[in-house]
């Protein structure tokens, strides 16, 4: 008989045995899929968070950095140059020919979440005009528009539910002046973050800075980004360069979604140890319970190479359906929840991609727990058939 045709055989003994060892089996079972179940509802807080930062991304969004900036944070843009950016190639003009390129300053202030009273930092954007143009996805739900000049601002409906004194006709206290809130608003698919905007050179001048830190542009087509950035480069007085939007969102999200992920490989990690550790001793066990059927079956001549395949099989058979079992509870129970991981409100999302985490996450647990017990029954001497007989 060939190895592969001793390996089917095994299989099929190993898969056809499963009902008469059925509480060792459901250790296993139950042991991987909570293995799988945490580790892909831990990962579902990156991907939801990879969702929300990217919710609004668009291909015709280019952002304006000074050069070896990595985030706009890090970014400085005089402000007598946004007149000058606003005349390159390849940006798109609205409807009165009025070029869409919005200067952005960030700056931080502090406020106190209503449930706990807890002090977070809360983002206020000082833009220029054109805000609504680039980013049509801001929706005004009460209120209106804050005017150039004035100490106005919009927040959006997170910061009401969030925090106090954001809704239409409050006052913040911000840099020893009062500042009315004029309006609420949604901005698309980004809901967990609250973000408040305001007229750029108020905040300038009430921060008491010259720069922006970068400026938003929205392109004629994504082929115009060629353009854009050849006028940069021909222009020696603006030291600027442009990454597409996703790029930088992507950087500022780096660390975030790094923690994130850490956290929950470390859980899932321990979750997969303590999985691969019962599934091994529910292994032994079934193969100590088999030890004279295995002789038997080296005595008539079956070779360790198929004993340890087949049960190294066994394993990684009953690790998927465990697997399956564990990303579609993940999915049932947490996909969609809201969870508040470093101050910020995400949307958990059990996507195909971390579902499939999940299941190469058990087929590694198969595979170690599986192992050892493979080795143990391929080296069951045949005397112990002989003893018995």
């Amino acid at each position: 008989m060939s190895i592969a045709s001793e390996y089917a055989a095994l299989l099929r003994m190993n898969l056809a045995g499963i009902p008469q060892r059925l509480g060792l089996v459901c250790t296993i079972v139950v042991g991987v899929t909570s293995a799988v179940g945490v580790l892909v509802s831990m990962l579902a807080m990156g991907a939801g968070a990879r969702q929300e930062a990217l919710g609004n991304v668009r291909p015709d969004h280019v952002i304006l950095m000074s050069v070896d900036a990595q985030v706009p944070i890090q970014s400085s843009i005089p402000k007598n140059q946004i007149e000058l950016i606003r005349t390159l190639p390849g940006i798109r003009r609205d409807a009165e020919g009025e070029p869409i390129a919005v200067a952005e300053a960030l700056e931080n202030f502090s406020a106190y979440t209503k449930s706990d009273r807890k002090q977070l930092a809360v983002p206020i954007y000082g833009v220029t005009s054109g805000l609504t143009d680039y980013s049509p996805e801001l929706h005004l739900t009460s209120g209106r528009m804050f005017r150039p000049g004035l100490r106005e601002l919009i927040a959006s409906n997170t910061c009401v539910r969030q925090f106090p004194d954001f809704a239409v006709g409050d006052k913040r206290r911000m840099r020893g002046a009062q500042w009315l809130v004029v309006g609420n608003f949604d901005l698309g698919r980004i809901e967990g973050v609250c973000t408040v905007f305001a007229d750029g050179d108020t905040i300038l001048s009430s921060f008491d800075r010259t720069n922006y830190n970068e400026v938003n542009v929205m392109l004629q087509s994504p082929a115009s980004f060629g353009d854009l950035t050849a006028a940069l480069n021909a222009n020696p007085s603006l030291r600027i360069g442009a990454s597409y939007e996703a790029q930088v969102v992507a950087e500022q999200t780096r660390q975030v979604n790094g923690i994130l992920n850490f956290v929950s490989y470390f859980l899932g990690g321990i979750m997969a140890l303590a999985a691969t550790i019962a599934a091994a001793n529910s292994l032994y066990a079934i193969i100590d319970g088999r030890r004279r059927e295995l002789a038997t079956l080296r005595a008539i001549g079956f070779g360790g190479a198929p004993i340890v395949a087949s049960i190294l099989s066994e394993s990684i058979v009953l690790a998927v359906p465990s697997a399956l079992i564990g990303a579609f509870l993940a999915w049932l129970f947490f996909n969609g929840m809201q969870a508040s991981p470093l101050g910020t409100t995400i949307h958990l999302a059990v996507t195909t991609s971390v579902a499939w985490l999940g299941v190469a996450w058990a087929l590694s647990i198969g595979v170690l727990s599986g192992f050892l017990p493979a080795l143990r029954a391929a080296r069951v001497p045949v005397t112990v058939a002989l003893r018995a007989t």
